[in-house]
């Protein structure tokens, strides 16, 4: 008896010894993990953190695809240099300068410089969309513009009041040519009264000027 109960402890001893590892092993893993446990670890818990991660990685992912649609925006409208009287008309008026597609190209690489140039990118897809004809192209177009500026999830999104927010709401049940005509006179207004005078004060106008003052008059 005595001898059966000494081999009875001995294998608990030695049962003993080989969890014990195991189960330090484990503890200290627990205790390394925290209450922020990543999703790399091998179990998650409420508190983890992937969440956050994963929310993070989304909002790179939808910032990383406005910025490659944004590099799909031509950088200026095809359109002959300017002449030196064309240049001297922006002066006189803002509907001056915004006729001519160089006037819009001048004017947006300085709205560009004042991190507003999608007030102008706005301004031009309503343009385009007053174009179109074709009834699925337009409610194609309108979801776009929609999207890219009046959404307040979109990195472009322009000022817009409440009042016309809610026009634009009411036409997108039925978009239209003139869903955001309301929407683009407001954008018009603000360029003309807030950006328009400091690009003419600007370098960017003023060094324009000079060069086509200084260059010599072909025979």
């Amino acid at each position: 008896p005595m001898g059966s109960e000494r081999t009875e402890m001995r294998k608990r001893q030695m049962s003993t010894s080989q969890e014990t590892p195991g189960s330090a092993q484990a503890q200290h893993s627990a205790g390394n993990r925290g209450p922020n446990a990543c999703c790399f670890c091998w179990c998650c818990c409420c508190s983890c953190s992937c969440l956050t991660v994963r929310n993070q990685d989304e909002e790179r992912a939808r910032r990383a695809s406005h910025e490659l649609q944004a590099e799909g925006i031509p950088n200026c409208e095809e359109s002959p240099a300017p002449t030196l009287e064309e240049v001297n008309a922006w002066a006189q008026s803002f509907d001056k300068l915004m006729l001519t597609p160089a006037g819009r190209n001048a004017f947006r690489e300085f709205l560009r410089t004042e991190f507003s140039e999608e007030n102008m990118l706005f301004w031009m897809a309503c343009e385009e969309l007053k174009q179109e004809s074709n009834k699925s192209v337009i409610e194609e177009k309108a979801r776009l513009i929609y999207e890219d500026y009046i959404s307040i999830l979109s990195p472009k999104e322009v000022s817009l009041d409440s009042r016309v927010r809610e026009v634009i709401n009411r036409n997108m049940l039925e978009p239209s040519q003139h869903t955001f005509d309301d929407a683009q006179l407001q954008i018009y207004t603000l360029m003309h009264r807030d950006s328009y005078p400091r690009f003419m004060n600007s370098a960017i106008y003023k060094d324009l000027l000079r060069s086509l003052s200084e260059k010599p008059i072909e025979a």
